[in-house]
């Protein structure tokens, strides 16, 4: 029979502490008898990693939360490098759950890297706050100056087909990407409060939500900056835009989009990262 363990009493205070879920993994990937490989993996509390068998290309990481969700206290703590002319792409087994907080703020810290002639893809589905959810979380990558980096992160504020509606939540997301030790990317959105109101703002959602950014760094990566265009154009319901800027020896493209709603999202979403997913197409785990 299995049996609940009882709440942690604070001494001080008298009330129950509830139990928070805290994991950590860690995997490192190289290049040896032509061929990614892995090098390193460790794996701790809710965080899990599973490697699906592929044919070539990159070894794939897929990231798993056992414990089904994020609220006020977890902590998940990831950590993803593929070493010299490597190649790894990191996905989650599915859409990562941010569920009200009685009270802190669920904490996500990423950190990845890159070597010379090295390709890392951040891949992670979806991103779903719920209302009066609480996340902070930072996104930390250091990069080689040849090295190939693709980073999707997308942000749904309630499923509006499950008739959820957000109009309290803390989200705090922080980038800082560097190239050969250069800090070429920096930025730091937040939505604090009325959510319902900051995201209906021309400068943040435009009154949709569900949003995504789009960042690709790379010497080759103007190339696809027309693609990117095109197809964030053909979207419906969908407002976006593209760029590329060149920064020392390497090139970034940064596209951003807003929408009404996480469907609506996707649909544009998929066919953006097979497109600039280095010739591996969407990873499978997307489409379960």
């Amino acid at each position: 029979m299995l049996r609940s363990l009882p709440p942690v009493v604070d001494e001080r205070s008298g009330s129950a502490r509830l139990q928070r879920a805290a994991g950590r993994a860690r995997v490192a990937v190289e290049f040896r008898g032509g061929r990614s490989r892995l090098g390193d993996l460790l794996q701790e509390g809710a965080a899990k990693i599973r490697l699906p068998r592929k044919a070539g290309g990159a070894i794939e990481a897929v990231a798993i939360n056992t414990a089904g969700g994020m609220t006020g206290g977890d902590r998940l703590d990831w950590e993803f490098r593929a070493g010299a002319g490597a190649a790894l792409t990191i996905t989650t087994q599915a859409s990562e759950k941010i569920y009200r907080a009685g009270s802190g703020e669920a904490t996500v810290n990423v950190k990845l890297a890159a070597g010379p002639c090295a390709r890392l893809c951040w891949l992670p589905q979806e991103t779903i706050l719920f209302d009066r959810a609480g996340l902070s979380r930072i996104i930390d990558a250091e990069l080689a100056a040849d090295a190939e980096f693709l980073l999707v992160e997308s942000v749904v504020f309630g499923r509006l087909a499950m008739g959820e509606s957000v109009t309290q939540c803390r989200f705090h997301d922080r980038w800082r990407v560097r190239v050969a030790g250069r800090l070429v990317h920096a930025e730091d959105f937040r939505v604090d409060g009325p959510a319902r109101e900051i995201l209906a703002r021309s400068a943040t959602a435009a009154g949709g939500t569900a949003m995504a950014s789009i960042l690709m760094i790379g010497p080759n990566c103007e190339a696809r900056l027309r693609e990117v265009r095109e197809l964030i154009a053909d979207g419906e319901g969908l407002a976006g835009a593209a760029s590329h800027v060149t920064v020392g020896a390497t090139g970034k493209l940064l596209a951003r989009m807003a929408a009404e709603n996480g469907y609506v999202l996707r649909k544009v979403l998929a066919p953006l990262v097979a497109a600039l997913h280095g010739g591996e197409g969407l990873p499978k785990i997307w489409a379960t």
